[in-house]
């Protein structure tokens, strides 16, 4: 079993290592639409794996705020790595908050380890953005529960060894509740996998259709207890949810500044022998996009710890950090872009890739719209999801 890292310092250097080493070099390898096994199997045998999950279990027992700095050291190589391992850590978080022993011996033990990922299957083709609104089914048998449904742009789908799948109860009035998350293994007969995903960028995240078609799984592998619902979506799902995305997208940014910062330093022009970055212009326009990241950056990170802390101002903080990250990225991408010119505009140069991963900022639930009114709700000391 893998050393897991004891601290966030640890887990941000080792996941720098490995983006370094293994995820950068792959970077265009995986942008052609390929899952990014090795760096994820580099992350399990760096014990990252576990970084969300108890130290009970093994894991390092690390928050929002590890979460938020680890992937923005992946996504500052590869954004597909990045949200992948997201994916991944956010499930890992759901089976944690309310384990049973058994699920924690079964799931958690062998995340830690390094031997199990897992990932969200929330998203669905009827429902869109409002993946709390599941309509895959869930009905009790003598032998524990069957499943009913069709989930959309499921991350690792089809890679990974676990799902957690969030359903609601064919029968409004049965035990299992309106809203209840349920753990899916790989292997069980009846999932199935249809097409590929063929995305403008994230485009080796392997988000695929999962079909379930009368899926059988124990009683045990139900999470938390009738009513759980809003308690998961809110205090698990999104925050773990939104700093993921967050953080990955934060590194996008990051990453498109590096560009341009290196291009300004290098670049010259041959008949004056000048460089760019001697010109005020592009100075004054490099520092507006430095300052949006860095104030991008404290909000996140802020969002993060205030949400670790249990703060009072946790939903809006969250929901603000990731629409915040969207725009940041979008811009800073494009106009890093700008400031590099035709060498940035280029098929395939790193610039190209990361206009394409980070326009997914916007669209991927829940979308910064979405995250806007939940932050003007959240203020006003209205419910979410109201009216």
């Amino acid at each position: 079993m893998p050393s897991v890292p004891a601290s966030t310092a640890e887990a941000v250097a080792r996941a720098s290592q490995v983006a370094r080493d293994v995820a950068a070099p792959l970077a265009a390898h995986t942008d052609a639409g390929n899952w990014p096994e090795e760096a994820l199997r580099s992350l399990q045998r760096d014990g990252l794996a576990g970084l969300v999950a108890p130290r009970s279990v093994g894991g390092s027992g690390l928050g929002l705020r590890a979460l938020a700095e680890v992937c923005e050291a992946l996504g500052r190589a590869c954004a597909s790595t990045a949200i992948c391992f997201g994916m991944h850590a956010v499930g890992t978080a759901v089976v944690a908050a309310k384990a049973t022993e058994r699920q924690a011996k079964e799931f958690l033990v062998p995340i830690a380890a390094g031997e199990h990922l897992t990932t969200l299957a929330l998203s669905e083709p009827g429902t869109g953005s409002q993946f709390w609104l599941p309509q895959t089914r869930a009905v009790r048998t003598d032998g524990g529960v069957q499943i009913d449904g069709e989930k959309a742009f499921v991350t690792n789908g089809s890679h990974a060894d676990s799902y957690v799948v969030s359903t609601v109860a064919a029968d409004p009035g049965a035990p299992l509740g309106e809203f209840s998350c349920v753990l899916v293994p790989a292997d069980l007969q009846g999932v199935e996998w249809s097409g590929t995903w063929d995305g403008v960028g994230m485009r080796g995240n392997s988000s695929r259709r999962m079909l379930m078609r009368q899926v059988r799984v124990g009683p045990d592998n139900l999470l938390g207890s009738s009513g759980d619902q809003i308690w998961y979506v809110f205090e698990v799902v999104a925050p773990f949810f939104l700093i993921a995305m967050a953080g990955t997208y934060l590194g996008v940014a990051q990453a498109s500044l590096d560009v341009a910062v290196t291009h300004l330093q290098g670049r010259r022009h041959d008949h004056t022998g000048q460089s760019l970055g001697a010109q005020p212009l592009l100075q004054h326009r490099l520092g507006e996009l430095w300052a949006q990241v860095e104030r991008t950056r404290r909000l996140v990170y802020w969002a993060a710890s205030e949400a670790d802390a249990g703060g009072a101002t946790t939903l809006p903080a969250l929901a603000a950090a990731k629409a915040e990250v969207a725009d940041c990225a979008v811009n800073v991408t494009n106009q890093a872009m700008t400031l590099v010119g035709g060498i940035g505009y280029r098929d395939r140069s790193p610039l190209e890739r990361h206009l394409r991963d980070a326009r997914a900022a916007h669209v991927m639930s829940p979308t910064t719209d979405l995250l806007r009114s939940w932050t003007g709700r959240a203020v006003l000391g209205l419910p979410l999801l109201g009216e």
